[in-house]
C-alpha cells in the first residue's frame, strides 16, 4: 500500500495528483476512529461494527460488497444483513444473504429512474420509499440459511398526518406503530427477539398512508456488518434527493461507523462529467453527509473503476485499449477530482482503477470474464475479487 499523506500536502489545491500514483488507499488517516473499532471488535461484544456504502449498480448488485462483507464478518463475526431498501423496489432486486418479498399493493418513490416523483413521498438512504395506503399490505424479508439469522429488526418510516397503522412481526414479538401525526417527521423503531430469527413482516391494518423508507436486520452483539444501498444508474447528485431529516433519523438509528460514497461511474460516462459542476456537488454532498451523520463517522471515497466504451461521443480517441473500446473521457477527470476533493476534505480515497491496473484495465478483465461485455459492470467473481482488494486495502493483515 503507498501512502500520499506526506507528500499530498505540499501538492497546491488547484493540482489534483496523478491517479495512477494514488495507488490505492489514501488519506487513510481518516479512517483511523473506523479501523480502532474493527480491531476492537469482539464476536460477543455490544454491538456490530456497522459499514454503510451508498451507491450506483456497482453498489446495488452487491457482488463487490458481499465479496468484502463475507471477508469481514469471517474474521470479525456475523452482525447482520444491515439496512435495506423495503420489499422488492425493482425487477432485479439483489439481496445476498436474505429474500425480501412484498405484495403488490406498493408503489415506489427513487432518487433516479423512471420511478422518480419530484414531491413524492420523502427519500432516505436506501434511495427508495414504499408507500401503501390499503390493509393487508405486506413487506418481508427472509433469512436464506440460519447463519443469516438475526435477533433485531430496525424500521424506518415516515409518521405524517392521515399516516397508517402497521404490525411488524419478528418471531415471537409482535409490535403495532401508528404512523399518524399531526406534521410529517420521520421515525425508526428497533424491534429485539430473545433469540435469532429467521424473517420479519411488516403488515398494514388500515387505509392510511404508510411509507416506509429502509428495513435492517442485525445481530445485536458483536460482529461486521455492510450495508449496500444503491440505485442502478444514479449519480451522486441524485443522492441530494433524499431528505435531510429522514437520512439524519436513519443514520442515528443505525449508527454507522463508516460510510462509504460509492459514485462516479455514471459521471465519467456523460459527456460534461467532472468538472466544476461535478465537483461542487461531489463538496457539498460529503459536507452534508458529514452534517448529517456527524463529523465524527469517517468517509471513504471509492474511485470509479476503470471501465471502456464503444460510444463515439463520450469516447477518447487517444486512449484506446482494443477492439474498439476507448475509455470515456470525462472518467479520468472524475476521478481526478475525486482524489483532490479527498485530500482537501479529509477522507479517504480508494483507487479503484489503480487497484485493477490501470487504464485499460477493464479490457484485460473482460477478457478472464471477470467483467462483463459492457466493459463496465464486474461478473461475480470479478466483483468478489474487488472486494477482497478493498478488504485488503483498508484493513492489511498484520505478518
Amino acid at each position: 500500500m503507498l501512502s500520499l499523506i506526506g507528500a499530498a500536502a505540499a501538492v497546491a489545491v488547484a493540482q489534483a495528483p496523478d491517479p495512477v500514483r494514488c495507488a490505492t488507499l489514501c488519506y487513510e488517516e481518516s479512517l483511523a476512529p473506523f479501523l480502532a473499532k474493527l480491531r476492537a471488535s469482539r464476536r460477543d461484544g455490544r454491538q456490530p461494527v456497522h459499514i454503510i456504502q451508498i451507491g450506483d449498480s456497482h453498489t446495488a448488485g452487491d457482488n463487490i460488497t458481499n465479496g468484502w462483507r463475507s471477508r469481514l464478518q469471517a474474521r470479525h463475526g456475523f452482525g447482520g444483513r444491515g439496512a435495506l431498501a423495503a420489499g422488492r423496489p425493482y425487477a432485479g432486486y439483489l439481496t445476498w444473504g436474505v429474500t425480501a418479498s412484498q405484495t403488490s399493493g406498493w408503489s415506489v418513490n427513487a432518487t433516479f429512474g423512471g420511478r422518480y416523483r419530484e414531491g413524492g413521498p420523502a427519500l432516505g438512504i436506501s434511495g427508495f420509499t414504499q408507500t401503501a395506503s390499503a390493509a393487508g399490505q405486506t413487506i418481508g424479508v427472509t433469512a436464506d440459511s440460519p447463519d443469516q439469522y438475526f435477533d433485531r429488526v430496525i424500521l424506518c418510516a415516515v409518521a405524517q398526518p392521515g399516516g397508517g397503522t402497521i404490525a411488524l412481526r419478528m418471531g415471537d414479538e409482535e409490535r403495532r406503530w401508528s404512523l399518524d401525526a399531526p406534521r410529517r417527521l420521520p421515525a425508526c423503531h428497533a424491534v429485539d427477539s430473545a433469540a435469532p430469527v429467521a424473517s420479519a413482516s411488516v403488515t398494514t391494518e388500515d387505509d392510511g398512508v404508510v411509507s416506509i423508507t429502509s428495513i435492517g436486520t442485525f445481530r445485536r452483539r458483536g460482529g461486521i456488518t455492510l450495508s449496500n444501498l444503491g440505485v442502478v444508474g444514479a449519480q451522486l447528485t441524485h443522492f441530494g434527493r433524499t431528505d435531510d431529516a429522514v437520512v439524519h433519523a436513519e443514520l442515528i438509528a443505525y449508527r454507522p461507523d463508516l460510510i462509504v460514497l460509492a459514485f462516479g461511474t455514471n459521471e465519467g460516462f456523460s459527456a460534461s462529467g467532472g468538472g466544476d459542476a461535478y465537483e461542487a456537488v461531489l463538496r457539498a454532498q460529503i459536507a452534508r453527509v458529514r452534517r448529517l451523520a456527524g463529523a465524527n463517522v469517517p468517509i471513504l471515497l471509492l474511485g470509479p473503476p476503470d471501465a471502456a466504451t464503444r460510444q463515439a461521443g463520450i469516447a477518447d480517441p487517444s486512449r484506446a485499449c482494443g477492439d474498439g473500446w476507448f475509455e470515456p473521457r470525462a472518467l479520468a477527470r472524475v476521478r481526478e477530482r475525486q482524489i483532490a476533493v479527498a485530500r482537501q476534505m479529509r477522507v479517504a480515497f480508494w483507487n479503484w482503477a489503480a487497484a485493477m491496473g490501470g487504464r485499460c484495465a477493464s479490457h484485460q478483465w473482460r477478457l478472464t470474464e471477470q467483467m462483463r461485455g459492457d466493459h463496465v459492470h464486474f461478473t461475480r467473481s470479478g466483483g468478489d475479487r474487488i472486494g477482497s482488494m478493498i478488504d485488503a486495502a483498508i484493513e492489511p493483515r498484520r505478518p
